[in-house]
């Protein structure tokens, strides 16, 4: 029996089948079309082929992808592949595939993943964090995905960035429609408009922009720490391959926090960019 996950990302889609103990037996990936039907062809394109390679069929199948569904409407909402939003996009699916699916955000699927077997392996709660084009977060409490009441638990990239300086606010507007979101300073393009270079430049010869990315970085995890003094805080995303983040987060989190200690370890998703197509194959139970 197999697993099928589904990555629906902005430039890419990846299907993936997994066995009980979540090794890759099939992977395969296309562009992502702007058109919303193309897409939902294309899903079911790789999840055949995916099958077809394991030489077996999923009874479900997973997607994670942006925005997430409004449990009022069920239509999706928030996401920056604005073709998806205000669309039934899992009952499309479902029509499309012919099986039942579940749908989550794509950080949460990466939290779901690195909690199950990853570097949250073994923590209570789990923090995964999403630095890449966009950004965003999941949250995981003893193995079990949480999506909150109104299915937007860990919408952190939409928060705004704490204790800004004046330089700093009230900062960029936000194509969500609000003014100075975190995902404006820490995400990857966001080091890279500081910097005035690449972010791959800027990690492979640190200068004080990475050093004002750190300081965000660390101020905009602080507040999560507040509000959920998570066992473990991994991170995900291009952002994420920064080797200097681990060796500095945690001090300049420390005098953030409202605590005398902060022992909270910083890690690296362990599944790198296979998090979010391994976290979609979880989101439903063993078959």
């Amino acid at each position: 029996m197999i697993r099928i996950g589904v990555d629906f990302g902005g430039t890419k889609i990846e299907a993936a089948a997994l066995d009980a103990e979540g090794r890759f037996q099939a992977r395969v990936r296309a562009p992502s079309p702007k058109d919303y039907d193309a897409g939902l062809e294309t899903v079911r394109a790789l999840v055949a082929e995916a099958e077809r390679q394991a030489g077996a069929t999923a009874p479900r199948v997973g997607v994670g992808g942006p925005g997430s569904v409004s449990p009022k409407s069920g239509l999706m909402r928030g996401a920056n592949s604005t073709q998806l939003n205000g669309r039934p996009f899992p009952q499309d699916l479902e029509r499309t595939l012919g099986r039942p699916v579940r749908y989550a955000n794509d950080a949460n699927c990466l939290a779901l993943s690195e909690a199950t077997d990853g570097a949250g392996a073994g923590a209570g709660v789990v923090f995964a964090a999403i630095l890449g084009t966009g950004v965003g977060a999941g949250v995981v409490v003893n193995g079990r995905l949480v999506a909150g009441r109104n299915g937007f638990a860990g919408e952190w990239g939409h928060a705004p960035l704490p204790w800004p300086t004046a330089e700093e606010y009230p900062g960029p507007p936000c194509w969500c429609g609000r003014q100075g979101c975190l995902e404006l300073w820490v995400s990857g393009p966001a080091l890279a408009r500081d910097a005035g270079r690449p972010a791959e430049a800027v990690a492979a010869r640190p200068d004080a922009a990475l050093d004002r990315y750190i300081d965000r970085l660390a101020r905009g995890l602080a507040m999560v720490c507040d509000v959920l003094d998570p066992d473990a805080i991994v991170l995900g995303g291009g952002m994420s391959n920064v080797d200097l983040l681990y060796d500095r987060l945690p001090a300049a989190i420390a005098p953030h926090v409202f605590s005398d200690v902060f022992e909270t370890p910083v890690r690296k998703a362990a599944h790198g960019d296979s998090s979010g197509v391994r976290g979609a194959a979880w989101l439903w139970p063993p078959p």
